[in-house]
């Protein structure tokens, strides 16, 4: 291959007596030159956009620590409700056990508090043994409203006053026809019980059956709180014929 032979000339003339020099560099070494400092200056280009992203990602490091530490917080408490939960539902299988519901002797009179026998409510004959007869409590609690059905105060069902988490149980056997969340009762069950018969429980903490559950006498369905539009804790407990509410008195057997 032939060598351009065309050369280019630098001459520095200096200031004074001093001697002009010329210098001559060949256009073949001045374009290795170009193409040297090109070079360069593409690797001082990479290397300042690779300290540019090094930097941006070594500034997120004290937020990605965080969001780390977050994280672990979220899973410690998860970790917790797990357990907890767990816990509740042990207690739950102890509480059905001694209930009777688990064992052979599911329709047994055991939960608390023992009933009072005689004249007043009904009590259900052999045929009518789903009736709700039994107290919706396992404590006596404390009736703050009863039912009215005049004046602006009318009233569905009994309001009875009871602490938090108490223990509310089927005041018959039946099927639970539903089960969730109202704008007024909060947390509420109804139970559907045959002969045109539903027990209603409203305002629980907590419900321990879905639609569908076939439920016995006295058997533990939630827990009571303050759910919906409440000021305190209690129960709200209806019983209805035909899908009317009547006095629940006449029918439930209260504790002594």
């Amino acid at each position: 291959m032939k060598k351009d032979p065309r050369r280019l000339s630098f001459i520095i003339v200096p200031h004074g007596d001093l001697e002009t020099r010329t210098y001559e560099i060949s256009y073949r070494v001045l374009k290795g030159l170009l193409v040297g400092g090109f070079c360069l200056l593409a690797m001082f280009v990479v290397m300042a956009s690779t300290w540019w992203f090094l930097a941006a990602q070594a500034a997120r490091v004290g937020g990605l620590e965080a969001e780390v530490v977050r994280l672990e917080e979220e899973r410690a408490r998860v970790v917790a409700l797990a357990r907890d939960l767990a816990e509740a539902e042990q207690q739950y299988a102890r509480v059905r056990q001694l209930l009777g519901v688990d064992g052979g002797n599911a329709g047994s009179e055991v939960a608390l508090p023992p009933l009072r026998s005689g004249d007043g409510p009904m009590t259900p004959a052999p045929a009518q043994a789903n009736w709700p007869t039994a107290w919706p409590l396992a404590t006596p609690g404390f009736i703050t409203q009863g039912r009215e059905v005049d004046g602006e105060s009318a009233h569905t069902g009994l309001d009875i006053a009871v602490s938090t988490d108490s223990y509310i149980r089927a005041a018959g056997a039946g099927v639970v026809l539903e089960a969730g969340e109202d704008p007024v009762y909060g947390n509420f069950i109804l139970i559907d019980h045959g002969d045109g018969l539903e027990s209603m429980y409203g305002h629980a903490s907590r419900l321990f059956v879905a639609p569908g559950d076939r439920v016995e006498r006295a058997e533990l369905i939630a827990l009571s709180g303050s759910t919906g539009r409440s000021t305190a804790p209690h129960l709200h407990f209806e019983i209805r014929v035909d899908g009317e509410p009547v006095d629940p008195l006449a029918y439930v057997i209260q504790p002594n």
